[in-house]
Formats: structure tokens, C-alpha cells, sequence
């Protein structure tokens, strides 16, 4: 049982981290250097409109008078308005509407990643050193090597191209429209923005057919480097429990080998891959910039390279620090989980 003191303790250690990476992101888009009056009104506009733009959104105020109103929109989670890749749009109700994409497809590649590199990790590590041992690191040591610009387009040739198995491109096929909410005990409710869950939802089971088969690609392109690490992590930490005494003498009283490391083992190994998984999930996230790109999948990653090419402040502001909350989100989750699976570290 994780307490609820250990839980407040690592929320409030979250809250410099993200008042250091707000402050990072104010200085570093301040010192890029442009100006986003002339960013907002085009290099025609007359320099008395630029002025006039500029005093209208403060930017003739101090610097620490900036950052002050910069700190307290981050609070309540405003930032802005988009200045050119959807101008004059709340740059909050973009990134609602993009991030569950980029998230629906980490999530994915995170499953695959763990439904492929456990098991593996744990079957290279009780046969090391027999040929499925050999294969796997192998394999692991391929999935990690090979980039994801590559390793894309190779399975759109394979799948998509060749056995015309799985869509190339998009998210659901074009001929399926969604509607914009689904009802529960008669009440209208909104939909996730991920749209294998939203089929569901929506009880449109050939709707979410189509989701799958689209989502099956990317997932898999940034699940393989995923899976990759997970394995040998897992084969590595397994290889080290399994030498530990309190394994043989569970193997001494007569204890089946498979109940032996599944029951003992497994979980004590799972405590340094947690971090890995964690840390992962976040690598993913970022990741998905040239997944999204590759298979036309417009999340966050994607909105990120606009918003930089258009020199889109606001927005890149807003995705930069929301998906530092979010990795800041997953390290809680994984500091949880490290104290349900050994309660020591609560202490």
C-alpha cells in the first residue's frame, strides 16, 4: 500500500521541476531573437502597426514583468493564442484537440513494447546463452539501432505497399465520420480524441476495425525501439535475480521452476525496468514527432515542427510545457509504482 505522504511528497517535488522548464522556455524563446508583432502581422505591415501590436501584447513591457504574466497564465493553463499556425485560436483548445492523438499512439507503442520485450527479456535470461537467447539480443540490438525514418517507410513498403495488409496513412478511413460526442444514461458527453476509443464509445465496431488496422503501423515503428530496450533491460535485470540465493533456496524446497521465477523472480527484476518503461513512455511521446510525419498523423508532434518553422511562440510554449507535466506525470507513476513493488523505498 503506497501512502498518501509519499504521494504528496513527490507532488511537490514536481512543482520546481516544472517552474525550472517554464523558465527555461521563457528565456530560451526570448533569446531566439524575432519579433512576433512582425511574426503576427507579415514582414509588409508598417512599423507603426508593429509598435502598436507590440504595446497591445506587452511586449514593450520589462523582462521579469513578461515573465511574471507568463508564470501566472501557466498557472491556469493559458498560453495564449496561436499567431500563425491556427491564428487567433487558443493555443489551450489546440493542444486539447492534438494531444490525445500523439498519446493514443505512445500508449500503443508502449503495449507493444511491453507485450513483446517482458516475455522476452525473461525467456532470453532463464535459456542464456541457447540460440532463442542469441536471437533476441539480436533482434533487441537491431530494434534499437534502427531509426525510425527508416524503419517506417520499411513497413509501408512491407504491409502496406507489398501485402496491402494495413493502411499507409491517416488514422481511420476517410469514408467513416464520427460524431462529435456519445450519449450515457441519456446524457451528451464528449468525445476522447483517440479514435480506437472513440469507435468504442460510439459502438461502431467496423468504425473501430478501421482505427486499428490504421494505428497498427505507427505503433509498431515506435514500439520496436521500445520493445528492443525493454528486453535487454529485462534480461539483464532477470539474470542477475535469478543468482540470487533466496532463488535457489526457493528451487531447494522443491519449487517448480516456472512458479519460481514468475513468483519470485519476475517482480524483483520488473524494479530498475519500471524506471526504463517510464522513462520511455516520455522518449515516445517526443518520438512521435517523425512517426506522425512518416504516416500523416496530425498530433502534437507535428503541430511542435510547425509551430517552431512559423516561429509560433504561444504554441510552442504550450506543447514544450505541457509535455513536461506529462513526463513529470509518468516519473510520479513510476516513483508509485517502485514503492508498491518494493515498500522500502518509501522509507
Amino acid at each position: 500500500m503506497v501512502s498518501k505522504r509519499f504521494i504528496l511528497k513527490r507532488l511537490l517535488l514536481l512543482v520546481p521541476v516544472l517552474l525550472g522548464v517554464a523558465t527555461f522556455v521563457f528565456v530560451i524563446l526570448h533569446l531566439s531573437g524575432g519579433d512576433p508583432a512582425r511574426v503576427i502581422l507579415g514582414q509588409r505591415a508598417s512599423q507603426a502597426r508593429v509598435l502598436e501590436l507590440r504595446q497591445n501584447l506587452g511586449l514593450n513591457d520589462p523582462l521579469y514583468v513578461q515573465y511574471g504574466r507568463f508564470l501566472l497564465d501557466v498557472v491556469q493553463f493559458d498560453f495564449g493564442q496561436s499567431y500563425k499556425v491556427a491564428q487567433g485560436q487558443p493555443v489551450r483548445s489546440i493542444l486539447a484537440s492534438r494531444l490525445p492523438i500523439t498519446i493514443e499512439l505512445a500508449l500503443y507503442g508502449q503495449f507493444i513494447g511491453l507485450l513483446i520485450g517482458l516475455p522476452l527479456g525473461v525467456i532470453s535470461a532463464v535459456k542464456q546463452d541457447s540460440i532463442v537467447d542469441h536471437l533476441g539480443r539480436v533482434g533487441a540490438l537491431s530494434g534499437i539501432s534502427i531509426p525510425i525514418y527508416w524503419s517506417g517507410p520499411m513497413l509501408i513498403l512491407f504491409f502496406s505497399t507489398f501485402l496491402g495488409i494495413f493502411p499507409a496513412s491517416g488514422r481511420i478511413d476517410s469514408t467513416m465520420f464520427l460524431a462529435d460526442h456519445w450519449t450515457l444514461f441519456g446524457m451528451e458527453l464528449p468525445l476522447t480524441g483517440m479514435v480506437t476509443v472513440d469507435t468504442l464509445l460510439l459502438g461502431r465496431l467496423e468504425a473501430w476495425f478501421s482505427a486499428v488496422r490504421h494505428m497498427f503501423l505507427p505503433a509498431a515503428t515506435i514500439g520496436i525501439y521500445s520493445l528492443a530496450l525493454i528486453s535487454r533491460m529485462m534480461r539483464s535485470s532477470m539474470l542477475e535475480v535469478v543468482r540470487q540465493d533466496y532463488m535457489r533456496t526457493a528451487r531447494a524446497k522443491g519449487q517448480g521452476s516456472k512458479i519460481t521465477i514468475m513468483k519470485h523472480g519476475f517482480r524483483n527484476a520488473l524494479i530498475p525496468v519500471v524506471t526504463v518503461i517510464g522513462i520511455q513512455f516520455g522518449t515516445l511521446l517526443g518520438g512521435a514527432v517523425l512517426t506522425e510525419t512518416v504516416f500523416s498523423i496530425n498530433g502534437i508532434g507535428t503541430t511542435i515542427v510547425a509551430a517552431i518553422n512559423a516561429t509560433d511562440y504561444p504554441l510552442v510554449q504550450g506543447a514544450v510545457l505541457t509535455f513536461a507535466l506529462l513526463f513529470t506525470l509518468v516519473n510520479l507513476g513510476v516513483d508509485i509504482t517502485y514503492s508498491y513493488l518494493d515498500p522500502r523505498i518509501q522509507q
